[in-house]
């Protein structure tokens, strides 16, 4: 983890190039891959659309996030995300089922706005809402800018089989569609589904 962080510190300076990182990056991924494999970080997760607003009077917290892609690659990816107060950067590797691969590392705040920026227009903002039911807590993403009108459902799982309730506000599950990963939304954004 320590030689992530200082992997990212030496390769993000202003000298460097998008490529560059990128490629960085990716080699850096393949490593800790390889060498974290017995300790991987996974996310095993689900996702629907919301059919009504009636999730809004349940909210526990709420927060914006801002969060570009440094690097897509099918299903592969390397994130950085902001909530304005914190920053993270986020590798996620191609799953199989619902399970995927993922290592986040808090990186300095005032880190983001460069990265960002190498992100070009692959940025996605959106307001993440907190809402407990049962024993596990949903995360309902509203989005804005050209996502704006789109909000997901997502609950984290301990494993795949595992039971949740589904609330009356839950729609269809798009889990297995891509066109609702966040890495497509700042490709591809809402706005300009067809309809």
């Amino acid at each position: 983890m320590v030689v992530w962080k200082e992997f990212i510190a030496a390769e993000t300076g202003p000298s460097v190039s998008q490529r560059q990182v990128c490629i960085r990056a990716g080699l850096a991924s393949r490593a800790a891959r390889v060498h974290h494999a017995a300790s991987m970080g996974r996310e095993i997760e689900r996702k629907f659309l919301v059919r009504s607003e009636a999730w809004k009077s349940e909210v526990s917290s709420k927060r914006c996030l801002r969060q570009g892609y440094l690097a897509i690659d099918g299903g592969n990816n390397v994130r950085v995300r902001t909530d304005g107060e914190r920053a993270w950067l986020t590798i996620k590797g191609r799953g199989a089922g619902i399970t995927r691969p993922e290592f986040e590392y808090e990186i300095p705040l005032a880190d983001t706005a460069p990265l960002l920026d190498l992100c070009q227009n692959r940025v996605v903002e959106k307001k993440r809402h907190l809402v407990p039911v049962g024993d596990r807590t949903w995360e309902i993403d509203e989005f804005s800018g050209e996502n704006s009108g789109l909000v997901v459902a997502e609950i984290e799982l301990p494993d795949e089989a595992a039971a949740f309730a589904r609330p009356v506000w839950l729609g269809a599950e798009v889990t297995g569609d891509p066109r609702y990963l966040n890495s497509s939304l700042a490709v591809h954004p809402y706005a300009y589904w067809p309809r």
